[in-house]
């Protein structure tokens, strides 16, 4: 009887379980949408020492991008970060939800088995009440209370919905693609702190190159006054000569220190970014050097592969996609198997005894017949969910395109700029000079000499500017390459989930 029992669980389950392999998930298989990728960029220069475009291997080590600056300070500040930024934080944690929330899914692919023990002693009574009886004083004859009985009890119940229609299938793809796109997005925030502390540290440091050459201006406006003072001491020049040689270098003076506002603000944006209170950390003056290395350029069509907001916004899609055969799959009517098993004894060892044993299987099929619409609803709600995350896709596409164009165009355009600047401060320099000595000597007038300071003060700040300005666009042009970061990161950390 046994092996009769068990021949009929494993025909009756077995039958199922290959129902529910054979099943095909209904509703659309996802399909990347296309989008219009340029063969090449506009903005991109013809490849000279600085620019050129990427071979294979220009790819081999891109993780740590931030080191072709070849800045040891700034590269300790990102490791910082890596470590201790809050939001990367965040978005780390929302990515292993994302995770669990997979794994939530792919339960419903077993069945739910529940057990309950039971041990119950009780005593039951054998006398009955006799009302008018004067034989016994407290109203009850009969024999006396039976001997107390301990009754073991267990039940195990199972119950499972085979995937028929695929909808536990397609839940399951959609939290997998969900997962993809939480760790795109962990890419995308990491990137965009990564940048942004790169460029706060390199605007910093412009404003140290700033609060240089306003400390020299500060410098050649004192001299300025003392010339002045003494030509007035010896009766050549005339007194508002000295009070406007006075005023131009106060006015300095007091730009000199205004420029410590914007420095201070940096400096406390770096420190929220690597994780510390401002109030605990700082820079020391280093004025900026140099300019922006070499950037390779790929080809557009690689952009897709390293820009983690494109990877998320087409995991968005896949997951959209999903929800769709979810809606549809409703459609549907749902299987389910149940089966239990219980058992009974006054004696323990004798409790899976087969007179204690029982036993019961069976299966529902459920439909439902009405719902006022709610299902072709849902489907058309799941449906231009789908066409709009397509739609984002393409703008996040497109978008990312501009910013690469952004970057290219501002990067070409200030090196060309920067040129022509430096230029023009050694002519404003060497301009001043010749005033200076002029009004020395008595050929110049001191408004001359006004005009040549304000005219070098500005051609000097704004060839100054100017190389901070390419340096920030150095890193956007990398932040808007990807930085170090590609598609397959999405997959190796989806397999780990």
């Amino acid at each position: 009887m046994k092996e009769k029992l068990m021949s009929t669980y494993q025909k009756f389950f077995i039958g199922m379980t290959m129902l529910a392999l054979s099943a095909c998930a209904v509703g659309p298989d996802y399909v990347k949408p296309k989008v219009t990728v340029p063969v090449k960029y506009k903005e991109a220069p013809k490849p000279h020492k600085n620019w050129k475009v990427a071979q294979p291997n220009d790819s081999c080590n891109r993780g740590e991008w931030w080191k072709v600056f070849r800045v040891p300070e700034l590269n300790e500040l990102e490791s910082q970060l890596n470590i201790s930024n809050q939001t990367i934080a965040t978005a780390e944690a929302q990515y292993r939800q994302a995770r669990a929330l997979v794994d939530e899914a792919r339960a419903a692919y077993f069945p739910t088995i529940a057990t309950a023990v039971s041990v119950t002693k009780q005593r039951s009574s054998q006398g009955f009440l006799s009302s008018g009886s004067s034989s016994s004083s407290s109203g009850f004859s009969g024999s006396a209370s039976a001997k107390p009985s301990t009754f073991y009890s267990g039940l195990l119940s199972a119950s499972w919905e085979p995937d028929i229609w695929g909808a536990i299938r397609r839940t399951v793809e959609a939290s997998h693609s969900a997962a993809q796109a939480s760790a795109a997005q962990v890419g995308a925030v990491r990137l965009v702190a990564q940048a942004s502390l790169a460029q706060f540290y390199f605007e910093l440091r412009a404003l140290d190159k700033d609060q240089k050459l306003l400390d020299n201006t500060v410098n050649g406006y004192r001299k300025t006054l003392q010339l002045t003072m003494n030509r007035y001491a010896s009766g050549v020049d005339g007194q508002a000569n000295v009070i406007q040689a006075r005023s131009q270098l106060e006015t300095a003076e007091a730009l000199a220190i205004n420029n410590g506002i914007l420095r201070a603000q940096y400096e406390h944006a770096i420190a929220v970014l690597i994780g510390k209170p401002p109030s605990i950390f700082s820079l020391s003056f280093k004025p900026l050097a140099g300019g922006p290395p070499s950037i390779p350029v790929e080809l557009p069509s690689v952009l897709l592969e390293r820009r983690p907001d494109i990877a998320q916004a087409e995991r968005l899609m896949a997951q959209a996609n999903a929800q769709v055969g979810i809606a549809i799959a409703a459609y549907f009517p749902v299987l389910t198997l149940s089966g239990t098993g219980s058992a009974q004894s006054k004696v323990l060892k004798k409790w899976f005894d087969l007179p204690a044993l029982g036993w019961s299987i069976g299966s529902q099929i459920a439909e439902t017949i009405f719902d006022g619409g709610l299902r072709a609803a849902t489907t058309a709600a799941a449906r231009a969910n789908y066409d709009a995350t397509v739609a984002s896709y393409r703008q996040v596409v497109l978008a990312a395109f501009q910013d690469v164009e952004d970057n290219l165009v501002a990067l070409r355009i200030l090196t060309a700029e920067e040129a022509t600047l430096k230029k023009a401060a050694a002519d404003a320099r060497a301009a001043l000079q010749i005033v200076i000595n002029q009004y020395e000597s008595g050929t110049a007038a001191y408004s001359d000499v006004l005009t040549a300071q304000i005219a070098a003060y500005a051609a000097e700040k704004s060839a100054a500017d100017v190389t901070g300005l390419r340096m920030t666009a150095a890193v956007g042009l990398i932040r808007s390459l990807g930085g170090g970061w590609d598609a397959a990161s999405i997959d190796r950390a989806a397999s780990t989930s």
